[in-house]
């Protein structure tokens, strides 16, 4: 098979939100609180951060191990990777998650304003001003023949909607209004034109739907 674009554990509200508005050094996800929209992977047991042994079993703990199944490289907006606007200022902050990132892998960042690759344990960043088609081709290739995850965030993974460009998805359906934010869609329905979708309703909570491709 080819390499496959593909979205993992991504998250948003009832009423489609995937943040709030507002993001900050201080607040990722905006004036919305994350840990609605992402109690339920942190509570797993393959959840990609946990640090401490324990977690749950089961239909949430099968979606978390999926989320690094044959991943070679990752896709990200700039919000994701930050809170920054315009001209990088502070070469020095390298992201949300400290010395050992947990993607493991070549991740391309999407910005109009390129920086220096760096690399930290495992993981490299690298900057690129590209078009998602660009930007999957230049994955693909330093996926080393597995498939590229589209991280996020919101913008980020409509604008490879629009382009036609992602395989499949795994969106999880918080039971929560975020009622203002970066919103993914109106309704998942919108999709039907070009992808299968199955909803999954799990113990915890959260609604898992599925899309792929026609």
């Amino acid at each position: 098979m080819s390499q496959l674009l593909r979205v993992h554990c991504f998250n948003v509200s009832r009423d489609g939100f995937g943040a709030g508005e507002g993001q900050s050094l201080e607040r990722p996800f905006g004036h919305a609180d994350p840990a609605p929209l992402w109690s339920w992977a942190g509570a797993t047991a393959s959840w990609v951060n946990r640090t401490d042994p324990g977690g749950t079993r089961g239909l949430d703990d099968l979606m978390t191990r999926d989320h690094t199944r044959d991943i070679g490289a990752e896709i990200m907006g700039r919000n994701k990777f930050g809170p920054q606007r315009g001209p990088w200022e502070d070469h020095e902050w390298q992201g949300w998650w400290g010395d050992n990132p947990p993607f493991h892998t070549p991740v391309f960042v999407l910005t109009h304003h390129e920086r220096p690759s760096f690399t930290l344990a495992d993981t490299t960043f690298h900057f690129v001003d590209a078009t998602p088609a660009e930007a999957l081709a230049r994955a693909k290739r330093a996926a080393g023949g597995r498939d590229v995850r589209l991280g996020g965030g919101v913008a980020t993974i409509r604008g490879f909607l629009d382009a036609d460009l992602v395989d499949t998805m795994h969106i999880a359906v918080a039971p929560v209004d975020l009622g203002r934010g970066e919103r993914l869609w109106e309704s998942p329905d919108d999709l039907l034109d070009r992808f299968h979708l199955e909803a999954v309703p799990s113990p915890s909570g959260v609604t898992h739907l599925l899309f792929w491709r026609r």
